[in-house]
């Protein structure tokens, strides 16, 4: 049986994007125009609209829908603005970005992740995303950014995640112990950087980014 992946997406954006309360124009129709289909393993096409998150290999996944609509909304990068984004993943939430944004350099720790997200954007013709493989936590990095997107939880954000936001700029990462975690808008301010709680939810964490087991006497 074939799958109307239109309708599909459009039911994701009326039944469970827009009842989470993402509201942003820009945002739904981002959404609504990203063939989300396309960026999925091909065993996991069907599950491609579901309200869950869909295994990428190497225990990544790729975020809820609704997760991914919130995180772009509290971001909502604009037309002239640069993008980090920590975790590639499948791409496409790279992709997302890279329509809402003027440019987005994506970070990925497996060559294969990131490579196949590579083909899946150029396929797409979007033409404004960079994807680096590399680790976020050891990433030699000079340049800074107007917002960047963390894509697994962290359990306090690095420091080195603030030193590459232009001031002014926002991070949207997922911060605290599993499974009582909070999304967060982190705003770099003149003196310091200020948080902002969005609401809550759990995720699996960026790789060396976990808690230390507490160890109990």
């Amino acid at each position: 049986m074939s799958i109307d992946y239109a309708k599909a997406r459009e039911n994701m954006v009326e039944q469970q994007v827009r009842p989470w309360d993402v509201l942003d124009a820009r945002v739904l129709e981002t959404i609504a125009s990203v063939p989300r289909e396309t960026f999925v393993p091909e065993a996991l096409r069907a599950l491609a609209y579901a309200d869950t998150a869909l295994p990428l290999g190497h225990g990544e996944a790729m975020m809820k829908p609704v997760l991914q609509g919130r995180a772009l909304q509290a971001l909502l990068p604009q037309a002239e603005e640069s993008v980090l984004e920590i975790g590639t993943g499948s791409g496409y939430l790279t992709a997302c970005l890279a329509t809402l944004a003027r440019e987005v350099v994506s970070i990925e720790r497996h060559p294969d992740l990131a490579e196949a997200a590579r083909a899946r954007i150029t396929a797409q013709g979007i033409g404004n995303v960079r994807i680096e493989t590399a680790d976020a936590l050891s990433w030699d990095n000079t340049q800074q950014f107007d917002a960047i997107c963390v894509g697994g939880a962290v359990e306090t954000l690095p420091p080195r995640f603030l030193e590459w936001l232009k001031p002014g700029g926002r991070i949207f990462a997922v911060q605290g112990r599993s499974p009582a975690m909070e999304a967060t808008l982190v705003h770099r301010e003149v003196n310091g950087a200020r948080t902002e709680s969005l609401f809550e939810t759990d995720l699996p964490y960026l790789a060396g980014a976990a808690p230390q087991p507490a160890f109990a006497l």
